[in-house]
């Protein structure tokens, strides 16, 4: 039986080892890193191989493909594609962005689909407010809610046409953070009505979306104790109050903002109403200890994780790939440099 996990792996082919571990826990699904390509049919293989593992070829395969600092597929075998700011920047104009939005994340979902990657851990729903923590920064669609939710779900919308699901992160919003969650535990001490307002606004106009990342982030009026990721009080704020009834992931439970154990992060997580939890770093013994706190995929859990795989659009819409591409790049040209900056690490972004 399926368990609720999502693991990582060490390189670019699975070891004897891993390989053995993944047919006993039977992940649900798997995410990649830069780690782990070199070239397409590289990819492919590992792809192929990471499904064959658990006997199911519908096992999701993740990856962080937004653009700007998180694009694990680059050059010389992909593309460059901007951060989530860019659009905007570039045309200084909500709807013409939004095209530029659709256009590129239907692009993205055209290279994922040929190496049979089929969900992309986007788009970023964070509204960064003045003085947080620049994790977020130019991943961020624009500076406020309204804008943040038209292009957030343009992004998704193309993604979708492709055949690839998205992942709205990082519920119910990072924006606000002070600190890096790979490194330390933010906490906002904000009011209910300002985040509302604010952080949680795009979270609740997307919630018909198949699938949210948690933040590891300390909200006190929502749970003065306990990240969003840990929290029941967090997870039912998700389902109630934003209206999210699509499948729930932890982000990566090796980030520093938990605390505890593996183990017993897998376990916090899981009890607080995640449906499933995420892995990423493809250390085999903190892999093993993850799957000590891991259960089976069951009840409204697995009922949401089947449901999020139905929404695959096995047909994608059709694309010329050479004129989208050419018009993406005309309307970027000279307006970011997606070399810039640090990578958002091996972690969980």
């Amino acid at each position: 039986m399926t368990s609720a996990a999502i693991y990582g792996c060490s390189g670019h082919r699975l070891t004897a080892e891993e390989r053995a571990f993944f047919a006993e826990t039977r992940p649900w699904g798997f995410i990649l890193f830069r780690r782990n390509v070199d070239s397409p049919d590289q990819v492919k293989a590992l792809v192929d191989e990471l499904r064959d593992s658990v006997g199911r070829a519908d096992a999701p395969v993740l990856i962080d493909q937004e653009g700007g600092r998180v694009q694990r597929l680059g050059p010389p075998h992909w593309p460059k594609y901007p951060p989530g700011s860019a659009y905007l920047k570039a045309v200084n104009d909500p709807m013409a962005a939004r095209e530029l939005v659709r256009l590129g994340a239907r692009l993205i979902a055209h290279d994922l689909r040929e190496l049979g990657i089929t969900v992309d851990c986007v788009p970023v729903l964070d509204v960064p407010v003045p003085g947080a923590h620049d994790i977020i920064g130019d991943r961020a669609y624009a500076q406020d809610p309204a804008t943040v939710t038209r292009l957030g779900r343009a992004a998704a919308e193309g993604l979708l046409a492709g055949g690839v699901l998205p992942i709205i992160k990082h519920i119910p919003g990072h924006g606000r953070a002070f600190a890096d969650s790979h490194h330390d535990l933010p906490v906002v001490e904000t009011d209910l009505a300002t985040l509302d307002a604010w952080d949680f606004a795009p979270f609740k106009a997307l919630s018909d979306m198949p699938m949210a990342m948690t933040a590891h982030v300390v909200f006190t009026a929502v749970d003065a104790r306990r990240p969003a990721t840990t929290s029941k009080k967090g997870i039912r704020l998700m389902r109630e109050h934003l209206g999210f009834s699509g499948l729930i992931m932890s982000d990566d439970l090796s980030m520093q903002a938990l605390s505890g154990t593996l183990t017993e992060r897998a376990e916090q997580s899981l009890k607080a109403g995640c449906d499933v939890v995420l892995h990423c770093n493809g250390d085999l013994g903190e892999m093993r200890q993850v799957a000590e706190g891991t259960g089976k995929l069951k009840g409204e859990a697995r009922r949401r994780a089947e449901a999020s795989l139905a929404r695959i659009v096995h047909t994608p819409e059709p694309l010329d790939v050479v004129e989208a591409r050419a018009r993406l790049e005309a309307a970027l040209s000279g307006r970011f440099d997606a070399a810039r900056g640090p990578d958002v690490g091996e972690a969980q972004a």
